[in-house]
């Protein structure tokens, strides 16, 4: 069983690594989706001695400006594949590393925190992995003003990567930031699969 799980964490770091751009979803409804660019770029693997990523959110017209920036580490977790989410504690040091490896390099384990309660679970569904935050409602989000809870929902493929984040009040549980056209719809566009370090 060990065998089969680490070769699914393998294969969810390959299917993940890569650019990813929501451009048809954007064409087709410009008015509902902006079009977006994701990046996850792979890190030496003696960042965390295991599978971990940076990734970047962007508008595609403000490349160097990303809205959502974070590292992540795939741990094996019985059944499941966690992917601990962490932020940067100077983020805008870090902008454009997704593209500029120069960058990337100038990252350390001591310039990042654990967001504790936000990890991802995934499942393998057959030729999909399936991820929703925790459980617990506990990923908490100051936006708007006001206190939420974070609900995310993915599905990656080999080609593929939707998502859907939505936060929801703490104290009336209703939705408060967010799409509410369902989820983004993004195209792997380039594989970094090949930075990935052999384990």
């Amino acid at each position: 069983m060990t065998q089969i799980k680490t070769n699914d964490l393998m294969t969810l770091a390959q299917w993940m690594a890569g650019s990813f751009s929501n451009y048809q979803q954007s064409f087709e409804k410009p008015q509902q989706f902006a079009h977006i660019r994701i990046f996850f770029r792979p890190l030496p693997f003696e960042f965390f001695n295991a599978i971990g990523f940076y990734s970047e959110q962007v508008y595609d017209y403000d490349l160097w400006s990303p809205y959502r920036q974070g590292v992540h580490r795939l741990v094996d977790h019985r059944e499941q594949i966690y992917i601990e989410n962490y932020s940067l504690t100077d983020s805008v040091r870090y902008a454009g590393a997704a593209r500029e490896l120069s960058i990337l390099k100038t990252i350390t384990p001591d310039c990042i925190q654990r967001r504790y309660n936000c990890s991802m679970v995934f499942q393998r569904d057959g030729e999909m992995f399936r991820g929703s935050v925790e459980p617990g409602n506990k990923c908490l989000i100051e936006k708007k003003g006001c206190l939420s809870y974070l609900i995310s929902d993915v599905e990656i493929t080999e080609t593929t990567w939707n998502s859907l984040d939505r936060g929801i009040d703490v104290n009336t549980h209703q939705q408060v930031w967010g799409s509410t056209l369902g989820f983004l719809r993004f195209e792997k566009s380039e594989s970094f699969a090949q930075e990935l370090p052999h384990v």
